[in-house]
């Protein structure tokens, strides 16, 4: 037992291995997630949980939510277009649908119950679609004047490469976490928010106008970002107070849940 009490449990969602591109099809099926992610929740005080892809069992899937003070969706592979009521297009990349209905399933009761949500990259692109919102299936193919976001390892960046500016929401909780009009972030997407969900605000902006970061309207913690901000937590305090105030979060959402 911790001595300042429980900690607090994140369930953080995994992707099906076979989902990421040239891994040998000889691997057994398993359910696989970046360390950084338990790491970046651990550090501030909470205690990660991997939850398993029961998209076909979701009563197992409701058991293990039950058990869970907040939900992180971390980054990973592109959302299946279906979810949002778009074809497939050539621009999208590889999919992993039981994650697509796991994440979104996780989401929805999250909303319900207030229970908190992080979502990083991709997980900002899950939040979006579980209240109605759509993407760009490839951002360079479909919004004009877009600049560069795909700053993928696979090109010769590092993880941590700060590769272009946000402007933060004056007022938002985003600009109360980082405690800036403008913030550096790494950039490793290619897909990203093009109709945000009316219950969402935007928090974050790129140059280019796209939609970087969301939050709930009310005091709900609701809070997606395109970036990663795993790879900078320990070099940069306020990327490590986003998770701190999640944790925080799900402290007092499992305070209230007790009674």
């Amino acid at each position: 037992m911790s001595v300042h009490g429980r900690r607090p449990t994140i369930g953080v969602t995994t992707q099906t291995l076979h989902s990421i591109d040239n891994i040998p099809v000889a691997l057994p099926q398993s359910w696989v997630m970046n360390q950084r992610y338990m790491m970046a929740v651990s550090v501030v005080g909470a205690v990660p949980v991997m939850v398993p892809l029961y998209d076909d069992d979701v009563d197992t899937l409701a058991e293990l939510y039950d058990r869970l003070d907040a939900i992180l969706i971390p980054g990973g592979v592109d959302m299946d277009p279906g979810s949002y009521g778009e074809a497939t297009t050539e621009h999208c990349g590889a999919l992993d649908p039981a994650r697509d209905r796991v994440e979104l399933q996780l989401v929805r009761w999250a909303i319900a119950d207030r229970k908190p949500v992080l979502g990083l990259c991709r997980g900002l692109q899950v939040i979006n679609v579980a209240l109605g919102g759509t993407l760009y299936q490839d951002i360079a193919a479909q919004r004009d004047g877009a600049i560069k976001h795909d700053y993928f390892p696979t090109m010769g960046y590092e993880r941590d490469h700060l590769a272009h500016p946000v402007e933060i929401a004056a007022g938002s909780r985003m600009q109360h976490l980082l405690e800036s009009h403008v913030v550096r972030v790494n950039s490793m997407h290619h897909q990203g928010i093009k109709l945000l969900a009316p219950a969402l605000v935007a928090s974050a902006i790129a140059p280019d106008g796209l939609i970087e970061g969301v939050e709930s309207a009310d005091s709900h913690f609701l809070v997606g970002v395109q970036w990663h901000p795993e790879m900078l937590e320990m070099s940069d305090p306020h990327e490590r107070h986003l998770f701190g105030e999640f944790v925080h979060a799900a402290r007092d959402w499992h305070a209230r849940a007790q009674g």
